[in-house]
């Protein structure tokens, strides 16, 4: 008989006290870093092209004006005419001085003083719709506009 006996070869247990840390790491860091949307379209909208962009970093006192063709939640088309989307509603050219009021109810002072229209139109929206609702921010008193359109690609 032998003295010595030999080692077992069973492969040791998996340490898995860390991973509840390294879950809960990962889900703060991606809820820290996700961007949450503010505004669900309702409309389905091709913003144009530009050339001459300048990126508008400021957030607070923003109000999202989105102008083309209605869908549903699935995203498809539901009609050939075009809607004007505020924030989260659809309304008429009428209704876009009440509303951008109440909005600018919600607002602090600071956020009144900077608030900006952000319009996301659709490139083949008619100039005309477009006009009526610069209009109606008129009467509102909303005169700070900014366009959204996507970088034209260079020329090769």
């Amino acid at each position: 008989m032998s003295r010595f006996r030999r080692p077992s070869r069973e492969v040791p247990g998996l340490n898995l006290a860390a991973l509840p840390d390294l879950i809960f790491t990962v889900l703060f860091f991606f809820m820290i870093v996700t961007h949450m949307r503010q505004v669900d379209p309702k409309v389905r909208y091709e913003v144009p092209k530009g050339t001459e962009l300048v990126k508008d970093v400021r957030k607070a006192g923003l109000v999202y004006i989105l102008i083309g063709k209605p869908v549903d939640s699935q995203g498809r088309v539901l009609s050939d005419e075009t809607r004007i989307q505020l924030n989260n509603q659809l309304v008429t050219v009428d209704e876009i001085p009440e509303m951008i009021n109440k909005e600018r109810a919600k607002m602090t002072e600071d956020e009144r003083q900077y608030l900006t229209v952000s319009i996301r139109a659709d490139r083949s929206t008619e100039m005309g719709i477009i006009n009526d609702v610069k209009q109606a921010l008129r009467k509102a008193g909303a005169l700070n506009i900014n366009y959204s359109a996507t970088k034209q690609a260079e020329p090769k």
